[in-house]
């Protein structure tokens, strides 16, 4: 009788991280939706996940710890099963009442919600997912799409699980690059009760944002992290300085730098640093600064410099021969030691492109991050077409930081409708 021989894999570089801190309170779970112009039926959307789980293996695994590792293994439990959304976003994905997998799918009135453990991928690989999703879930339910299209993957879907990380490692002669540990000003305040998660949606025009960042000779990302920091700025002034800076990480996409597919993990983070030397800014002064302050790092050098750097840790024979539960511990301490070091996290997923015959089904796609140590106050940014969804997670109840941000871009000139989870009126 033939064994069946199960597939598996090594961690990626970031991956190796987030099983080694992941909480309840902590979980490492990003969400990515899709708003649809229908309200969603459930049955379809499981049928819809059955077809596309099948042929994406990259989803198809479970977390598994070796004596040394952790690693990805073949999950060939039932698929999970989707369910209507009841609960606060970005909770733990790695608990058994979702059949070990590593992401759940849950719906909402006209909204699919994907949520993924970061072990599994990025947000650049959890999108490919959840357009498949999507696409799939129209094709069940409208016929005429599934006659024209025949249940097929659309041409530019990546199912690659190259560990581009090592394939793009180049080992320096020395490193022109470390991790920031000096503390950044922090957001503190009242928690949202019963351990909260507020939302709070922001739709814009892309063409209105895009014109704002014109007029001030910077990208859409720039402006955004410039207006967080201002935003911080006019709330929490008192307490910013020279020891306590705004400082937001921003994740890099590293594909577009070292021609990769990856559905992996494959990404950086870079900063934009605000340090006060004097009693008042503009906002003006603030934008030049978090743009200066991300040109001089986003350059494929200097990223290229950032993952070498991570990678070489993980490649000592020192590092290798280290049972895991001690590397979970230095993982730990390193981490409690860099944390602290970012007051926030923006994360900008870019302009999403759908095949055109999918286009008139989709109104939005949205993104955030749970909250990590020292950031209770996140925000996700995804466009589609010529809207701009604006997505903050937050654990606070005081939400005068979003509202100073929305209000800047509106006397920008970018008039935002906003929506909320209603936590905040609880």
């Amino acid at each position: 009788m033939s064994r069946k021989i199960t597939h598996w894999e090594k961690l990626d570089n970031s991956a190796i991280l987030f099983p080694a801190i992941a909480t309840d309170s902590m979980t490492n779970t990003y969400r990515l939706s899709v708003v649809l112009k229908e309200k969603v039926i459930g049955d379809l959307l499981q049928e819809a996940l059955e077809f596309v789980l099948k042929r994406f293996p990259g989803f198809r695994q479970r977390l598994r710890k070796g004596f040394f590792w952790y690693y990805l293994e073949e999950n060939d439990k039932p698929v999970p099963k989707v369910r209507e959304e009841h609960t606060y976003p970005c909770r733990s994905t790695r608990t058994n009442d979702n059949n070990s997998y590593l992401f759940r799918v849950t719906y909402f009135d006209r909204r699919i919600n994907l949520e993924v453990f970061h072990v599994l991928a990025d947000g650049t690989g959890g999108f490919e997912f959840l357009k498949e999703l999507t696409f799939a879930y129209l094709r069940l339910s409208h016929e005429k799409l599934m006659e024209k299209l025949k249940g097929s993957f659309s041409e530019g879907t990546s199912l690659n699980r190259d560990d581009s990380f090592l394939r793009n490692y180049k080992k320096p002669e020395k490193f022109s690059y470390a991790y920031a540990v000096k503390k950044a000003f922090l957001i503190k305040g009242e928690r949202l009760p019963y351990h909260g998660f507020g939302v709070v949606n922001a739709h814009l025009s892309v063409s209105e944002v895009k014109k704002i960042a014109h007029s001030y000779s910077v990208s859409v990302n720039e402006l955004m992290v410039a207006l967080f920091i201002y935003s911080t700025y006019k709330a929490y002034k008192s307490g910013i300085s020279e020891k306590r800076p705004v400082r937001v990480a921003v994740p890099v996409n590293l594909r577009p730098y070292f021609n990769s597919i990856t559905t992996k993990n494959f990404f950086v983070m870079v900063s934009a640093e605000f340090v006060p030397t004097k009693p008042d800014y503009t906002f003006e002064e603030i934008v030049q600064i978090a743009s200066e302050s991300l040109r001089k790092q986003i350059t494929k050098e200097n990223l290229e410099s950032i993952f070498s750097f991570n990678v070489s840790g993980q490649q000592t024979v020192l590092a290798r021969a280290v049972p895991l539960v001690l590397k979970n511990m230095g993982l730990r301490a390193i981490y409690g030691r860099s944390a602290l070091a970012n007051t926030t996290t923006v994360t900008n997923m870019g302009q999403i492109k759908v095949p055109e015959v999918y286009e008139d089904y989709i109104e939005s796609f949205q993104c955030f991050l749970a909250f990590s140590k020292g950031q209770g106050l996140k925000l996700g940014i995804a466009s589609f077409k010529d809207v701009l969804t604006l997505s903050f997670s937050t654990a606070f109840s005081d939400t005068t930081l979003i509202m100073e941000f929305l209000r800047k871009l509106s006397e920008l000139g970018a008039v935002a409708a906003v929506e909320t989870n209603g936590v905040f009126y609880e």
